[in-house]
């Protein structure tokens, strides 16, 4: 199965660099707007047979220009959520948006014990992950789109990819309506996937590039 894995368009959250997370969450800015309009040219490619939307609006609102352009309805699941900031939602300071990405990818190197301050767990946000893809992986779809979130979409493919570490994942921030395609056979969601593109540009191998300065970019 082919995995689009999409990061939904501009919030007015992220241009104040803020870590939010909660739902139902805010929408598109006017730059958000436009950037859902280009997805369905931007997948022109892809024969995407089904379409998942987070519970938080910005993924519904990005999705709409590409299930109307489709004729897909899109499905609503929480597991695709953005991962929960806990005690550091709506913060945007240096500091705690380290925090919130060493968090992230902590799990992503196997410490999924490990617990946002005062939200979820490693292991709680990639089973809820995971179950979404394993839903999507067992559809007949040959090619399925998750409209997502920044950090979310990271965290799992460092985590389930085989050829994407957590040194390349940190390195690579995504910006909005950003894709990272996914290539896995229809078996367990946890195993089996290895990243094609990531915004656009091939993967090649695990840790191609070098990380600079740690975590990169503004996740949400």
């Amino acid at each position: 199965m082919r995995l689009l894995l999409i990061r939904h368009g501009q919030t007015p959250s992220n241009l104040a660099g803020l870590l939010d997370t909660a739902a139902p969450g805010p929408g598109l800015t006017a730059t958000g707007e436009r950037q859902a309009a280009a997805l369905p040219a931007a997948l022109a490619d892809e024969d995407i047979g089904a379409l998942y939307v987070s519970t938080l609006i910005r993924t519904r609102l990005t999705a709409a220009p590409l299930a109307a352009a489709r004729g897909l309805e899109p499905r609503v699941r929480d597991g695709i959520r953005e991962l929960t900031a806990g005690e550091l939602e709506m913060r945007g300071d240096e500091e705690s948006v380290r925090r919130y990405l060493t968090t992230a990818f902590a799990w992503s190197a196997g410490d999924t014990e490990l617990r946002m301050p005062g939200g979820e767990s490693g292991a709680e946000a990639l089973a809820r992950f995971d179950a979404v893809v394993a839903e999507a992986a067992a559809t007949d779809a040959g090619t399925v789109a998750l409209v997502s979130h920044g950090a979310a979409i990271r965290m799992w493919t460092a985590a389930r990819a085989e050829n994407v570490d957590v040194a390349f994942a940190a390195a690579h921030a995504l910006d909005n309506t950003g894709v990272v395609v996914l290539e896995g056979a229809t078996g367990p969601a946890a195993t089996g996937w290895k990243a094609l593109t990531w915004a656009g540009t091939p993967v090649v191998a695990r840790g191609d590039e070098p990380v600079n300065g740690g975590p990169a970019g503004r996740a949400l």
